[in-house]
């Protein structure tokens, strides 16, 4: 039995919709971990669908941490102004500010990285780095669940990452 308290926490932690939460409690039998995977799933799948679409809206934001020393600056694009300011938005451009500050990645993606970088190479890859929040997530799957709350394409765009005394 599926209770409305289950749908909210549901709902809290992962963004979905009213429907969409319920749906997944129901095809998972109530068992709150399946669901939170299967919503995550149609977050991937909503994704894919809406790759191709233009991203031409977004916000840049910048992170400036440890007393100044250290800052970043990120694109992020989606489709419309209207998701640019929602609070989903702009808190995935200030969270991957932030995994920039914090982890220097080389390039977005894997396949951008240098092959002369050291060690692994999706250690260097933006997208493929472990969120800095919370370890089980990647900078893809945050992504990926915005784009599943706002409906929209987002996109990282271009990034840069400053150190006082850097090269």
């Amino acid at each position: 039995m599926v209770t409305t308290s289950d749908i909210k926490k549901l709902r809290e932690e992962t963004g979905a919709g009213v429907m969409d939460a319920k749906r997944a409690l129901e095809e998972a039998s109530g068992d709150f971990t399946q669901a939170k995977e299967l919503i995550r799933q149609q977050g991937i799948a909503s994704a894919a669908k809406r790759a191709d679409r233009a991203t031409s809206e977004g916000v840049v934001e910048s992170y400036i941490h440890g007393g100044g020393r250290i800052g970043a600056i990120v694109e992020v694009q989606c489709e419309t102004d209207f998701v640019a300011r929602t609070d989903t938005f702009k808190q995935l451009a200030r969270d991957v500010a932030m995994q920039i500050a914090a982890m220097n990645p080389l390039a977005l993606t894997v396949e951008d990285v240098p092959a002369d970088a050291p060690g692994n190479l999706e250690d260097h890859a933006l997208l493929k780095q472990p969120f800095i929040r919370d370890s089980s997530q990647t900078i893809e799957d945050l992504v990926q669940a915005a784009v599943g709350q706002t409906g929209e394409n987002i996109q990282i765009g271009r990034f840069a990452r400053f150190e006082l005394g850097g090269n």
